[in-house]
């Protein structure tokens, strides 16, 4: 037995990889299938926005040899311990990647101030948009484009996996793009869905799925609105009769529902980062899912 499995080819170690936030880590974790499990920093239920790194993460950089973040324009918390613990490892900035759709922050409470027009980047290393809305795993098809990227880095790391990376990734890009079809056509079907959110943390899925979104309560994730805004908010809330508010498990939903109540509007949870899902492999198709589902109860479906 010894003999027979001595004899056996032996399947090249993965490169040691670390991911930002539970979505990017589910991406990686598809190519990453049958040569090794990538290790995430952000655990369920902590904001992007702001955190304390660990040190059992902190570890974890230090050995990281490829590191998969959405970019500073999300974490910027997590630049200065990039730059110190993970110096040696290859840094790739996937809202920076080529063929991401980038959108810019829209501003005021009904969101009209600020242009949200997309453009293909080409991709650039080092370089911080000023109002760069950096959610863009909410789009589908940045997950397709970045599937593509990550695939070539670990190949370029690690050769002799290289053929079951570009597999993995041509299949979950396979897979993605009819789940996207999928859900366009279950959103369409169900028609407008009128709704305001606690912040504008959801663009990148309007976008792509041609949903509207009447205001956003908060203009940022730690950021406290004025009464002015409140005012202006309730005025929108009854002049367009909308369905519902979006809150977010990661935030107070305090206010969502006081807003709520003055219309007398359903509160939604929707969680842009799939807190509550299963990290791994399966969690980025479940977030989609998730948030769609979300749409479709603020609609009454």
């Amino acid at each position: 037995m010894a003999l027979a499995l001595g004899a056996l080819p032996l399947r090249a170690e993965a490169p040691r990889v670390v991911t930002d936030i539970a979505p990017v880590h589910s991406l990686v974790a598809q190519v990453m299938q049958g040569a090794g499990t990538p290790d995430v920093i952000l655990p369920p239920g902590a904001s992007p926005h702001g955190y304390a790194l660990r040190p059992s993460l902190a570890q974890d950089l230090q050995q990281a040899q490829i590191v998969f973040w959405i970019g500073e324009a999300l974490t910027p918390w997590l630049e200065t311990p990039l730059e110190s613990l993970a110096s040696q490892a290859q840094l790739i900035e996937l809202v920076e990647a080529p063929g991401t759709t980038q959108l810019q922050f829209r501003h005021g409470a009904t969101l009209e101030e600020g242009d949200a027009e997309a453009e293909e980047h080409e991709g650039h290393e080092g370089h911080f948009h000023e109002g760069l809305d950096p959610h863009a795993w909410l789009d589908p098809e940045n997950a397709r484009a970045w599937l593509s990227v990550i695939a070539e880095t670990l190949a370029a790391a690690d050769p002799e996996n290289a053929a079951l990376y570009r597999a993995n990734a041509e299949a979950a890009r396979t897979e993605l793009a009819e789940q996207s079809r999928q859900l366009a056509a279950s959103l369409e079907a169900a028609g407008p869905v009128r709704f305001m959110v606690f912040h504008d943390a959801y663009q990148y899925f309007e976008s792509r799925f041609g949903l509207k979104n009447l205001g956003a309560i908060s203009d940022g994730a730690a950021s406290s609105p004025g009464a002015a805004r409140v005012a202006e908010l309730r005025d929108e809330l009854l002049e367009h009769g909308v369905d519902c508010i979006f809150a977010e498990p990661q935030f107070n939903t305090g206010l969502a529902r006081s807003l709520s109540e003055d219309a007398a509007l359903r509160v939604e949870v929707i969680d842009p980062l799939g807190s509550a899902l299963e990290a791994g492999p399966a969690l980025y198709p479940a977030l989609l899912e998730s948030v769609a589902r979300s749409f479709l109860a603020c609609k009454g479906r």
